[in-house]
């Protein structure tokens, strides 16, 4: 006698798919006019900052008057583009570094205490004012999530419509760990009473810099 369960497991295994015979990533249809001016909008949005700049030397500078502004002691960066190969140490020597990955001492210790933490991003999402982070060599997430300050600096052709349009155009198969960052770190009570920076960074800044002529 066939079972209802008998009858339902046959037909799920007439209708399941030969082992990597997936349908293709779905692309969005989303378009926006102006990529960066749409991040930026999206970013304010949710209690983020966001600026646009011309080249790495002017995001740079930018990150100079921020570093200040904020009266920055002790930064921890992560030891990826545009950060890696330049000398932080040497265009801000009153401030107390730590390349992660490369300085000693503890990361986690140093991070908890750090004024800012500094990062680049594997993508901007215009839709959302997100940004794509991924883990590795050189690349902690406790930079980005344990700092009082999180910043980052991220080429605008990383800039991609939403995460369905950067996940479609990816040729490589996803990394192990990925972070999606929408704004500083934001909690409510049950009342709903917004409260930022308590669980994490209580700033969020992101600094769009041209890389293409």
């Amino acid at each position: 006698m066939i079972t209802a369960r008998d009858d339902i497991l046959k037909r799920s295994k007439q209708r399941a798919r030969a082992a990597g015979d997936h349908p293709p990533a779905w692309r969005s249809r989303r378009q926006f006019d102006d990529l960066s001016r749409r991040f930026v909008d999206s970013l304010a949005a949710v209690h983020g900052e966001a600026c646009v700049v011309p080249s790495l030397e002017a995001a740079f500078a930018r990150l100079g008057d921020l570093l200040a502004e904020i009266g920055a002691g002790r930064v921890v960066v992560n030891d990826e583009p545009p950060f890696s190969g330049v000398d932080m140490a040497a265009r801000w020597p009153d401030i107390e570094w730590h390349v992660a990955g490369r300085s000693a001492g503890d990361l986690r210790a140093f991070c908890a205490a750090a004024d800012v933490g500094l990062s680049s991003a594997d993508a901007a999402l215009a839709e959302t004012g997100t940004l794509v982070v991924t883990s590795g060599p050189g690349r902690s997430r406790l930079v980005t999530l344990l700092v009082s300050v999180h910043i980052a600096l991220v080429p605008v052709s990383r800039l991609t419509a939403d995460l369905f349009t950067w996940t479609a155009g990816r040729s490589t198969p996803p990394p192990a760990m990925i972070t999606l960052i929408s704004g500083p770190s934001k909690t409510a009570d049950i009342e709903q009473v917004m409260a930022i920076g308590v669980h994490g960074p209580k700033r969020f800044i992101v600094i769009l810099y041209g890389d293409e002529d």
